[in-house]
């Protein structure tokens, strides 16, 4: 994440985990801004003007990737588990491998050109973060918005830990479906619907029959419920059925929560592994059971013959053993939504368990109501308002700031404290006894990531101190970000930085595509389709790829299906940053995904080298000019097409600021290509051409390539910084010019206004699609080839639709070349 300036109000750009897209965009506008705005970079080494521009680089912490990355490489290298070296040994690994990897991020941006201010770096982990986040907390638990509770939680057994709401991701499931699962030698079918009948007590010919697609919660059910009208079961509601394994009796309850068209009617209440059940079972106050340890093997009460097996093989000796007993009444087809973990690939397990809670219902309403400075920005997050789960079950992040007062009979209740003096402080207060009495012990859990991620926009700057840094450049103007992350951070941001500071962070909120691969598939290392921006720029062959692979911690599975995959057969060819940045940029950023293969960039790379020989065209024909440079906006040029080529520079210089204000960087992008493409390269050059060796076209000929080069590097700067760096550099300037193309300014529409012609831009544009149409006839009729008329460039293959355009003066030659031919051209296009 970065942040900008002007004027006092900001612009932030965030860094996803895929730097591709969200680093590229952020600098875009950064750069921008700098030239737009006339802002100097805030650095140590530059003055603070009153405009000021700030991108500081972010270095998020996810405590479930570096921890399971150094859980399987402590494995795969040594044999051992993080148990085995205990926490604090574990903690110094993950910290040594962070400072050996984790900076690649970093160094990716770095590669693409982004202009950071690279001492601000924040990583959530550093002592100043982590003082903020355990402030938040501490003020959060204060205002009764975060408490400990039992509840049941979505749990990744792979990971051992809770997951939030949003790390979860449905799967829809039209029928049977076989999936691999961490941690299971074999695939498990999901998508069947099991029919087993509970015997009611007393009376062998009553069931009442249920309906499940998790069997092996059979043994956490404490009752059956029925809809309290459902006419099938009036005469069993108070009476008891019989559980199949364990002879327990069980109540027949009315809910009328219960859904009476669907399946048998009656559903098993197993409140340790459903929210809805958990709901219910409280509402008729039954007793709670939870039968699944954290690692996904059954724990049924007394033991017994599950003890200790996995949930999926559990699962079909669940089947097996009601079959045998007579009361299975059917296994059928089933389409449902499959709940999986984004981090792992598990199915997600529902779980009973005590965590910390923040109440986000009220934080959202004051968000939404615009209560404070501003109000929620566009597109609207929908921010959730169901309670979050704070609490993590792993060693790597920021350890819950609560304190548990321990000892027998009991343990006792919880406090909470930016130490554990101030926890213990306030627990002698509330406890009447002396703190040298208590004994305390922290909570080993962990904050979900994503909270310490939503205090970035103001702990960055120094929160919760009143730092300069904060009361300059908070709150923000802009959020550039992914999609993906509207509501695991942009939502949370929102809400936290309205309730810690009274503001909103940023104003606006631009989301980007999530970049995908050619085939539209999610990048992903175990599908070795991931791209490392500096392989594209540098080139890498397949060997080169292959070795990452080999290096990288991956899964011995992943790892073999990766290279089976081989996304680049040949390798990838060195394409250079600029071209890179380009791809990415043209693509629509709005849009559900960006589709990036090498062969677009390959593509970019193209362009780049056609503006370097543009720009090696127009030294040439500045060779031998004497005295300074004119500035180019001050160029008056008198031939008509000279006019015309500043006309449209004018045009693409507007289009591109208006563009880049509304953030359509595609249409900036599109619209700067054009002018390179279209109007200076296809035409206006062929026409300098002829220009340059008439004494009396040539000194405006030569003003007009100086400006048009000049300017529209300038235009191409914030996409392609590199190339019109190194390109800016060669072109003479004036003696007090800045010394870099990004300190220059950006073309501004009122200083070039007097170079737009409507008129004539409407002549030579009428000119231009009459040769065109012109061309694609004679093409269509077959009349080329041997009788071109003299001057004419030759035709691009691919037709007039995608060729280049001829040589302007000759164009009245080709016309009468056609009507030579005897062509009617009102009969060619369908007229009489």
């Amino acid at each position: 994440m970065g942040f900008f300036t002007h004027g006092g109000a900001e612009v932030a750009a965030a860094g996803a985990a895929l730097v591709l897209g969200v680093g590229i965009y952020g600098a875009i506008v950064e750069r921008w801004l700098w030239q737009t705005q006339g802002l100097s970079p805030m650095s140590p080494m530059s003055p603070m003007s009153p405009g000021l521009s700030l991108m500081s680089p972010m270095s998020p912490t996810c405590p479930q990737c570096p921890q399971a990355m150094m859980e399987r490489w402590l494995w795969q290298t040594r044999r051992l588990r993080r148990q085995d070296l205990g926490r604090a040994e574990f903690l110094r690994e993950v910290w040594r491998w962070k400072e050996r990897h984790g900076d690649e991020i970093l160094r990716q941006l770095r590669a693409l050109g982004a202009s950071l201010d690279w001492s601000r770096c924040a990583f959530t982990m550093d002592p100043g973060f982590s003082r903020a986040v355990t402030e938040a907390f501490v003020r959060l638990a204060a205002a009764g918005l975060i408490r400990r509770d039992e509840r049941v939680v979505t749990w990744s057994c792979a990971l051992r830990s809770a997951l939030a709401d949003v790390e979860v991701e449905p799967r829809v499931l039209t029928g049977p479906t076989a999936l691999s699962v961490p941690n299971c030698p074999h695939p498990v079918t999901f998508g069947l619907l099991v029919t087993f009948a509970y015997p009611v007590e007393g009376d062998d010919e009553l069931e009442v029959p249920v309906a499940t697609t998790r069997p092996e919660t059979l043994f956490g059910d404490v009752a059956v419920a029925v809809h309290p009208q459902d006419p099938r079961y009036l005469h069993l509601q108070g009476r008891q059925v019989r559980h199949p394994f364990s002879g327990a009796l069980l109540p027949v309850v009315g809910d009328p929560n219960v859904q009476p068209q669907r399946g048998t009617g009656a559903v098993k209440v197993t409140p340790g592994h459903s929210p809805q059940d958990l709901a219910l079972a409280r509402a008729h106050a039954l007793p709670l059971l939870s039968v699944i340890a954290d690692d996904g093997t059954l724990r049924p009460p007394g033991g017994g013959w599950l003890q200790g097996v996995p949930r999926f093989e559990a699962r079909d000796r669940v089947v097996a053993a009601l079959a045998q007993r007579g009361l299975l009444r059917g296994v059928q087809d089933h389409a449902m939504t499959l709940p999986l973990c984004s981090r792992s690939g598990d199915v997600v397990e529902f779980l009973l368990k005590r965590q910390w809670f923040l109440s986000c219902g009220d934080m959202a309403r004051a968000a939404c109501g615009g209560r404070g400075s501003g109000r929620v920005p566009a597109p609207n997050p929908r921010i959730p308002r169901r309670d979050w789960c704070l609490s993590r079950q792993l060693w790597w992040g920021h350890q819950v700031p609560a304190f548990q007062v321990t000892g027998d009979p009991q343990e006792g209740p919880w406090f909470v404290g930016r130490s554990e003096a101030e926890a213990r402080a306030a627990a002698a207060a509330a406890l009447g006894c002396p703190p040298q009495e208590l004994h305390l012990q922290q909570d080993p859990d962990v904050l979900d990531t994503w909270f310490s991620s939503a205090l970035f926009p103001f702990a960055a700057l120094g929160w919760p101190e009143q730092s300069p840094d904060l009361r300059r450049f908070y709150p923000t103007s802009l959020l550039v970000t992914g999609s993906d992350l509207l509501f695991f951070w942009v939502a949370r941001m929102v809400m936290l930085g309205q309730q810690l500071t009274g503001q909103l962070p940023f104003r606006q909120v631009l989301l980007h595509a999530l970049v995908r691969d050619p085939q539209g598939r999610k990048m992903s290392k175990s599908l070795g389709n991931v791209i490392d921006p500096r392989d594209v720029i540098g080139g890498a062959s397949l060997q080169e790829l292959q070795e990452k692979l080999r290096t990288r911690t991956l899964d011995p599975r992943e790892l073999q299906a990766a290279q089976e995959g081989r996304q680049f057969p040949q390798g990838i060819p060195e394409c250079g940053a600029d071209a890179l940045r380009l791809a990415l940029c043209t693509h629509d950023a709005h849009g559900p995904e960006i589709r990036l293969g090498v062969a677009s960039v390959l593509t970019q790379r193209r362009f780049c080298n056609k503006v370097w020989n543009a720009v090696g065209f127009v030294l040439g024909a500045l060779q031998g000019q004497g005295g300074p440079p004119k500035p180019p906006e001050e160029v008056v040029p008198a031939a008509p097409l000279d006019r015309w080529l500043l006309a449209r520079l004018a045009a693409a210089g507007a289009e591109v600021g208006a563009r880049l204000g509304a953030l359509e960087v595609q249409g900036a992008v599109g619209a700067v290509q054009s002018f390179w493409l279209r109007c200076l390269c296809d035409v206006y050059l062929e026409v300098a051409k002829v220009s340059l060796r008439s004494p009396q076209l040539r000194p405006g000929a030569v003003l007009t390539l100086a400006a048009a080069a000049d300017l529209g590097l300038r235009l191409l700067s914030p996409f392609a910084p590199f190339l019109a760096e190194e390109l800016w550099q060669r072109l003479p300037r004036a003696p007090h010019a800045p010394p870099s193309i990004s300190l220059a300014p950006f073309p501004e529409p009122r200083r070039l206004a007097h170079w737009r012609s409507p008129e004539l831009e409407a002549q030579v544009a009428a000119m231009l699609e009459l040769v065109r149409t012109a061309r694609g006839l004679r093409q269509t009729l077959r009349l080329g080839g041997a009788a071109r008329p003299p001057g004419e460039l030759p035709a691009c293959p691919g037709g007039w639709g995608v060729g280049g355009t001829t040589n302007p003066s000759g164009l009245w030659g080709e016309l009468k070349w056609l009507i030579r031919h005897g062509l009617q051209i009102p009969a060619c296009l369908g007229g009489s």
